[in-house]
Order: C-alpha cells, then sequence, then structure tokens
C-alpha cells in the first residue's frame, strides 16, 4: 500500500465553444456544454496509483460541504483507503480549482481555496493517522500543493517517522528545507531553478547542476526533474541520466506532475531501479499529457505508449 499525504483538490472543469468576443469587455463569451470533476492535487496522485493498480490510503483535509463529500465518494469509488481524511467544520472549505475550457484551450482558471497552515489539531490527526498506516506501508508519497496540509510544523514532525521507508515528494518551493531526508523529490524546472537558487535554463548540463546541487543539499537518494518538451533529468546519486520526452501530442498538462510521482514511487515500491521507475514514469506522463484535464495513464496506455 502507499500512503499519500497532501492537499487535496477538486478539479473543476467548464467545458465549451468560443465563437464571439463579450461587447462588455475584450474577451472570449464561452457557450458552456458540460462541466466535470475530478480529484486533484493530492487526491490525484491516488487516481493514478489507481489507474496502475497501486492500492492506496488517502491522508489530508476537506470541508464539511458538498465538494468534500463529493471527494469521499470518489475516493471510496477508487477503492483507496479515506478514513485518514479529515472534515473540517469550521470556515476551511474543500479546495475547488475551476478551469474554462473551450477548444482543447484554458481560457481562465479560477481559485476557491483556503491556504492557511492546518491547525495543531488538525497536524497532530493527520501525523497520528499516518503513523497509525505506516506498518502497511510500501511506500508514502507526499504531494505539497501549498495549502496548508504540509506547512513545515507538520513535516518536522513527519519526516522522523518515514526514516526507513520509501518517501517521494511533489514539492513546493516554500518549503524546501522540510524535504531533507527524503528519497526523491519530483519538482519541475521551475520549481527545480527556485529550491536550487539557479536559473531555470532547460538544457541538460543546467539540469543535471540543479539536480546534483538539491541531492547534496537535501541529502536524497534521488532527485527527478521533470523538463516538459526536453523530458526529465535524473540524478541517482552516481549518474545522471537525461530522458527524451514520450509526449506525442499534448492537450494539457494538469496533474500530469502528479502522473509522475505516483508512477515513479509505485514502481519503486514494487522493487524497479530508479531508472527503470522514471523511465515507466516519462512514458506515463506522455499518455496524460495527450489528454484533457487531469488525466491518468494505466499499465496497458503506458506499454502501448513505449
Amino acid at each position: 500500500m502507499i500512503l499519500v499525504v497532501g492537499d487535496i483538490i477538486v478539479d473543476e472543469f467548464v467545458m465549451g465553444d468560443v465563437s464571439r468576443i463579450s461587447p462588455e469587455a475584450p474577451v472570449p463569451v464561452v457557450h458552456v456544454e458540460r462541466i466535470e470533476r475530478r480529484l486533484g492535487g493530492s487526491a490525484n496522485v491516488v487516481r493514478n496509483l489507481h489507474a496502475v493498480e497501486a492500492p492506496s490510503a488517502m491522508f489530508g483535509l476537506i470541508g464539511d460541504d458538498e465538494p468534500g463529500r463529493w471527494v469521499m465518494q470518489e475516493l471510496t469509488e477508487l477503492d483507496s483507503d479515506a478514513s485518514g481524511v479529515l472534515l473540517k467544520k469550521n470556515k476551511r472549505p474543500t479546495a475547488i480549482k475551476t478551469r474554462v475550457i473551450a477548444r482543447h484551450q484554458q481560457v481562465v482558471r479560477y481559485d476557491r481555496e483556503w491556504i492557511q497552515p492546518a491547525t495543531e489539531a488538525s497536524r497532530k490527526a493527520i501525523v497520528g493517522n499516518v503513523l497509525a498506516r505506516l506498518k502497511d506501508a510500501d511506500a508514502v508519497i507526499l504531494s505539497d500543493y501549498g495549502k496548508g496540509v504540509l506547512a513545515p510544523e507538520t513535516m518536522s514532525e513527519l519526516m522522523p517517522l518515514l526514516a526507513g521507508h520509501i518517501v517521494c515528494i511533489d514539492p513546493k518551493p516554500v518549503h524546501t528545507a522540510s524535504y531533507r531526508g527524503a528519497t526523491a523529490i519530483t519538482p519541475n524546472l521551475m520549481e527545480a531553478a527556485a529550491m536550487s537558487g539557479m536559473d531555470a535554463i532547460n538544457e541538460d548540463g543546467h539540469a543535471e547542476q540543479m539536480a546534483r546541487r538539491l541531492h547534496e543539499q537535501l541529502q536524497l537518494k534521488y532527485v527527478l526533474i521533470t523538463r516538459s518538451e526536453k523530458g526529465m533529468t535524473l540524478f541517482d546519486g552516481s549518474a545522471c541520466h537525461h530522458i527524451p520526452t514520450a509526449a506525442r501530442d499534448v492537450f494539457d498538462v494538469t496533474g500530469a506532475g502528479d502522473t509522475v510521482i505516483a508512477v515513479f514511487t509505485a514502481c519503486l515500491a514494487r522493487g524497479d531501479d530508479a531508472l527503470t521507475a522514471a523511465q515507466y514514469a516519462n512514458l506515463a506522463a506522455g499518455v496524460v499529457v495527450g489528454k484533457v484535464g487531469t488525466a491518468t495513464a494505466s499499465w496497458a496506455e503506458i506499454n502501448a505508449h513505449a
């Protein structure tokens, strides 16, 4: 089982078409055809684990509201253990990101969320829930979207408890210091640049420098940097591997980072070496960016994409 701890988000997609500009302002008028919801943030990691047949347990915060109840229903349908998800009855709502998409292009995104750090009571409950399930864990994914669940206070309590386990982190640069001692981090190029204090230059040599610096700075085992059209760079502690992109058509990169960390961690948990795990994660990312919206990749799709 893989434990997923982090910021649960509802991804909402307003899909439609554009045929004219508004007479009220120089903006497109979207004729809405349908509205879809998908699990986002750390919950999208759970979706991606389910797609590659990896059992999971989810830990995080949701509001006592209709979107929160929808999240719990979706997690149940994915057979993910959601007993570690805390329902907050105060003013903290379930986070929602709404994307308006017309002709496969995102027109605008608006967010409804609460980004303050979790309260001490919530922090203690999350850490306690994770600790209770740790004996069953093959790996742990920390999915940090900066919405308050994995604030430094929580990480300082959580990280020592995870020693000896596979711990992979989808990072937020503002919390860089909290990730020391993890097995792996999976930043994108911009995040890696911010975390390493370097320029975001998308060249192999520069990516290797960033990876090596983060590896040493945070005492990691692996650093996997996602680089859009340049693919990925993996530093495994001794050698650097540049993996060309597997994307054929790119329609939407939403949630691709969730796919990468889910597949990479699932592969490590089953015993694959880091390079093999990164290659599978790269193939999976190539699948999901060819879909619209927050998507997943099954083993059948991943293997067919090779």
